[in-house]
């Protein structure tokens, strides 16, 4: 039973060690060695014979040794260095009897060893390994062999290497020089040879470590870097002279090609400049005599040769690095079609424009649009080109490509195409590019571009002012039949800047301060172009709505809400003007519609301001009340008498803006007489309360009233209408005698109208009527001036015989009774 458990106790406790839990395998482990202790105490006591005890003995002492392990394992798991340190000490001590263990124990030194390097515990990590190697030699029937024991020693070097090679450096080196010695491996002479290049050792002693593997055979690929090794360490000589031999044992590779191009980077790197030259120079030859690299090498041996071009383009250096493209090209073939071929004539292009050679320029590039005629990289040599021989329509015939390249580009993510960044990169170079060349119309169309394909919102706003700075520039130097087609432009600019600040909010990079500073750029310069285009209503008209949508991104102060009141009111008084012009019936409701919505907005913004400050003096409660009123009445708004009823209530309502309504009551569409009167007869009461009555408005006014109360051309007049019009006439004949600033040319007007009437009253039989009106057209023909002769003879003449016919009248009458 106790074997049972003690069995199941260790198969437990591994388990928990295998799948890392290594805290749960302790108790199991533990139980399991009490069980083994209480095993051995019973074989002392109750065996029969001798065999059967040494036979027990055996297996607890096995089991013994298993626990030992298991519990060094747990301890190394769990970091308890000198737990498992005693743990194998007492497996080490058990090897005398089981010598069988003795590999199993030098692998677990060496597993732990390895542990422990991976956590760079260094010290416990050469303990491990030195016991494991310690352990291997202990019996040669049962050690782990020769090729473990090097493997074990490697890893020890390895470990006090980069424990503190300073420090541990002959250990280092005893190390892997007994590791050679068990089992010579090109891995133990690689590190012999770094453990010496680090420790500073003579270029003999290197040779020496060197020639220690000449003999035995090493991959091309261990010889290369060991020959990197030496190179990257400075040590030219003993490099150099390994890399030379190297050839010679492996002549029949396919993978030769890789020593040569070993050979010509550590020449470049080392500055070797013209010797390098010579190699590349051989491997040309080589490659048209049927010596030609891999694939792979004349790849590596590509870069290699594009890498020293393109430092001697950085050093300004442009006929040398042409020097070092021109290497590259003699590996393509006549016609060849690769895009790296066309990347490369389009390195070589950038090159000659910097020589100025331009016509190389050209070859350059036209061979790469033969090679990858749809890469925005060739579009943009072809542009830099045109910029230089200032060609402006062929500049912006390529930069137009290379927008459409970039909006292709960020539809469709092809690996094998320009990304977004790389796009919007080379439209900003080549706006840059344009603005340094003072060609502005070709910067113009590269920034358009750009702004639609940027996304970081600083770098759009900065290509967005600059386009509209660049516009602004080019609206002074045209005529203005030329500046219809810019001023739809900046519209679009101004509106893209409003559609990204709204856009920006999502974007943690932008921050609001930043926007806030964005927004009142662009208002402000909406404002300036509304002020500038006033000869353009309709423009006008959408650059104050922008710059009140722009201002919605500000800090709601005073000034903004100024600012925000006159763009509405500005837009709806266009509207309003639009809506006057001949224009269709629908269009008409449209605009008014449009009018009545900036109003309301407006309504709600001057309602905040208001209670910002003192604003007695400012017409904006009258302009708000004319154009709303001109609105709703030309749109035959029910809601219009609902209006009118709080200007009646107003007893502060201005003469002005009664005649102002007054006259768009009988604006066509609008036909409002009753309203129209109403608006009359409070500017006349108005007129009558001044101190000194103003003789001109009045005799305005009250023209106005009379000619809507006496329409020209009625033959059939009510007599409360003619009663209500001679009030009106008294009322002139008033002010007419108290003054003489009154108009003579609206006395005669008056004067004609009553004589008029009376005429018409005289021809229907009316006699009393018409001596009435007629003897009012008298006393106003004696007002008249300087016209007075022109009128007198004949009105007194008919005056006489309508007074006649009015005595002739009244004998006929019957007598009244009395």
């Amino acid at each position: 039973m106790m074997s049972k458990e003690l069995n199941m106790c260790m198969k437990t406790g591994k388990g928990w060690i295998d799948i890392g839990k290594a805290d749960l395998a302790d108790g199991f482990l533990e139980i399991a060695m009490s069980s083994i202790e209480k095993l051995y105490a019973k074989l002392l006591k109750g065996s029969d014979g001798e065999a059967d005890i040494h036979v027990h003995k055996a297996d607890v002492e096995k089991n013994l040794f298993k626990v030992l392990s298991y519990q060094a394992e747990s301890a190394v798991a769990q970091g308890d260095f000198q737990k498992a340190v005693m743990c194998v000490q007492r497996c080490k001590d058990m090897l005398m009897k089981l010598p069988k263990e003795t590999c199993y124990l030098s692998i677990l030194c060496y597993n732990f060893g390895v542990e422990t390097y991976e956590w760079k515990r260094y010290e416990q990590s050469s303990f491990w390994l030195s016991q494991s190697y310690d352990i291997g030699k202990m019996d040669m029937k049962y050690s782990v062999g020769k090729q473990m024991q090097a493997k074990v020693l490697r890893l020890l070097a390895t470990a006090y290497f980069e424990w503190d090679c300073n420090l541990y450096l002959d250990k280092a080196l005893k190390a892997v020089s007994l590791a050679n010695q068990e089992n010579l491996h090109p891995a133990g002479v690689f590190l012999k040879v770094k453990i010496l290049l680090k420790s500073g050792a003579s270029d003999e002693d290197i040779s020496s470590a060197v020639a220690e593997f000449l003999h035995h055979e090493m991959s091309l690929d261990f010889c290369l870097n060991t020959a990197k090794l030496l190179l990257d360490h400075g040590r030219e000589s003993v490099g150099f002279d390994f890399l030379k031999s190297v050839p010679e044992r492996f002549e029949s590779s396919p993978d030769l090609g890789k020593i040569t191009l070993l050979h010509v980077e550590f020449l470049l790197q080392n500055k070797r400049e013209l010797l390098a030259k010579q190699k590349v120079e051989e491997i040309i030859i080589g490659h048209y005599t049927g010596k030609q690299l891999l694939p792979e090498a004349l790849n590596r041996l590509h870069i290699i040769l594009w890498d020293r071009a393109a430092k001697h383009y950085e050093a300004k250096s442009y006929s040398e690095a042409l020097h070092w493209y021109n290497y590259s090209v003699s590996f393509y073939t006549p016609g060849q079609i690769d895009q790296n071929l066309a990347k490369l004539q389009r390195n070589m292009a950038s090159c000659y424009l910097h020589l100025k050679q331009v016509d190389k320029a050209k070859e350059a590039v036209k061979e790469a649009e033969r090679c990858d005629p749809n890469s925005i990289f060739t579009k943009f040599c072809v542009y830099k080109i045109a910029v230089m021989e200032k060609d402006t329509d062929k500049a912006v015939e390529a930069v137009t490509e290379m927008g459409k390249l970039a909006e292709k580009s960020s539809q469709h993510e092809d690996k094998l195409r320009v990304d977004e960044n790389t796009g919007t990169n080379l439209l900003s170079l080549a706006a840059q590019i344009a603005l340094e060349n003072e060609q502005q119309v070709v910067a113009i169309k590269a920034l358009e571009y750009l702004s639609e394909h940027l996304q970081d919102c600083r770098q759009l706003f900065a290509a967005l002012k600059c386009l509209v700075r660049l516009m602004l520039s080019k609206f002074m130097a045209e005529n203005e039949e030329k500046r219809d087609e810019d001023i739809n432009s900046m519209l679009t600019y101004l509106t893209l800047a409003h559609k990204r600040l709204a856009e920006s909010f999502t974007e943690e990079k932008f921050t609001g301060d930043m926007r806030i500073l964005e927004a009142h750029w662009f208002r402000k310069v909406a404002w300036n172009l509304a002020v500038q285009f006033r000869g353009c209503p309709e423009k006008m008209r959408d650059f104050f709505l922008l710059s009140f949508k722009l201002s919605q991104f500000c800090p709601s102060d005073k000034a903004v809400l100024i600012a925000q009141k006159t763009c509405l009111l500005m837009a709806a008084a266009v509207d309003l003007e639009m809506g006057r012009q001949q224009v269709t019936p629908s269009e008409q409701t449209e605009l008014l519609t449009q009018a009545l919505q900036h109003l309301q907005a407006c309504k709600e913004i001057w309602k905040v301001l208001k209670l910002t400050g003192d604003f007695a003096k400012d017409p904006t409660d009258t302009l708000l009340l004319l154009y709303e009123f001109e609105a709703r009445s030309k749109l035959n708004d029910p809601t219009l008498h609902n209006l009118m009823e709080s200007v009646w209530e107003q007893p502060q309502t201005e003469v002005k803006t009664l005649e102002i309504i007054a006259s768009l009551a009988m604006e066509s569409p609008a036909r409002y007489p009753v309203l129209c009167k109403k608006a009359l007869k409070s500017a006349l009461n108005l007129h009558r309360k001044q101190p000194v009555v103003d003789a001109v408005k009045f005799s305005k006014c009250l023209h106005s009233l009379i000619n809507l109360s006496l329409p020209t051309g009625l033959t059939d007049l009510d007599a409360c209408v003619l009663q209500e019009v001679w009030h009106y006439f008294e009322d002139a004949l008033s002010v007419v005698s108290s003054t003489d600033a009154y108009p003579e040319t609206e006395i005669l007007w008056l004067m004609t109208r009553a004589w008029n009437t009376g005429i018409f009253q005289y021809t229907v039989g009316k006699y009393k009527e018409a001596e009435q009106w007629c003897g009012l057209g008298m006393r106003l023909l004696n007002h008249l001036g300087s016209l007075k002769k022109s009128y007198e003879g004949h009105m007194i003449g008919l005056y006489s015989e309508v007074l006649d016919k009015l005595d002739r009248a009244k004998r006929f009458l019957p007598n009244e009774e009395e």
